[in-house]
């Protein structure tokens, strides 16, 4: 959707060591908004993308072992939606591809109209490009659930690869919505990652109940919430917990107890809460502060030489 980063990038790199040719589409899809959510606000910067593009794609123009990038796709929404105009209602007008019930799970519960359309435009850019493969980062990883699922269903041929999440280094995942956070929220923002992380080391220990689990990351999260409610209301950065998923890997539904040989999908999302009396002169991102910024994040559960074999080989 535009707004690169290097979580993009990486995709691209992907993509050109394993095709000849590779293309990129770029649009911003007003169906996966909900009436309430960021579609005016999300950045628009499809000329500082085109020039990052082109600067990738001349460093590979000249290298024989290496595919490139061939097109960019730059669709307008007239041109993507040719009948009736899109809603982002629940029961609004369109044709649209539902997959259910893996859309209406987690990020779905939350946003009912968000896998709506990913499915339906994932399916009309798949239908006029007719990629090969098609590449999805793992830091959404119930989209890449959805996607495949609708692939499969709808019998279509094309070979969906995910890659590993790119990462800060503190550990937050790159998002085109990081720009919205500003210093003082993008200081608070890791405790999603940082509590994700704690459970992986609870679950090598062999921690297998969903209570101990979550509860290792709850408590992090709680205590981050805590310190913040305790700093003065011109300094603090609050937030909300959405949710936190213990998930099998192959169909999402919620866990109980993790069999330590088939691991688990642990995913979480917060709500970066508007900023608070924002001081003269402060980076407070994108907006000003004064938007809501929802991040997700999630991590495998699986045991340390799963995870080493499954590195060497790449991404499932």
């Amino acid at each position: 959707m535009g707004a690169l980063h290097e979580g993009h990038l990486a995709l691209i790199r992907h993509a050109v060591r394993e095709n000849h040719h590779v293309y990129v589409s770029i649009y911003v899809n007003p169906t996966q908004f909900g009436v309430s959510e960021d579609f005016n606000s999300y950045p628009n910067t499809l000329s500082m993308d085109l020039r990052r593009l082109r600067e990738m794609a001349a460093q590979y123009w000249n290298d024989d072992s290496i595919g490139q990038i061939t097109a960019v796709f730059t669709p307008t929404t007239r041109e993507m939606y040719p009948g009736i105009k899109p809603s982002s209602e629940i029961d609004g007008p369109g044709s649209f591809v539902n997959i259910t019930p893996l859309s209406s799970i987690l990020e779905g519960a939350s946003r009912p109209v968000f896998f709506r359309g990913v499915a339906t435009v994932c399916m009309k850019l798949f239908n006029i490009v007719q990629p090969d493969k098609v590449y999805f980062g793992q830091k959404d990883i119930q989209q890449t659930y959805v996607i495949r699922r609708m692939v499969e269903d709808f019998h279509l041929d094309t070979q969906v690869k995910v890659v590993p999440t790119v990462r800060e280094d503190d550990g937050l995942a790159m998002s085109s919505r990081n720009v919205y956070l500003g210093r003082r929220r993008r200081n608070v923002a890791p405790v999603l990652v940082r509590a994700l992380r704690a459970v992986r080391a609870a679950f090598y220990k062999e921690w297998t109940t969903r209570d101990d689990l979550l509860g290792t990351a709850n408590r992090i999260i709680e205590d981050e919430l805590q310190r913040q409610r305790d700093l003065p209301s011109h300094s603090r950065a609050l937030f909300e917990v959405d949710y936190l998923s213990l998930a099998d890997p192959l169909t999402l539904t919620e866990l109980d107890n993790v069999n330590l040989d088939h691991g688990a999908i642990l995913s979480g999302a917060i709500k970066m809460l508007p900023v608070e009396e924002p001081e003269r002169d402060m980076d407070l991102g994108l907006g000003g502060g004064s938007t809501t910024v929802r991040l997700i994040d999630n991590i495998r559960l699986e045991k340390i030489t799963s995870a080493f074999n499954r590195t060497k080989s790449g991404p499932p």
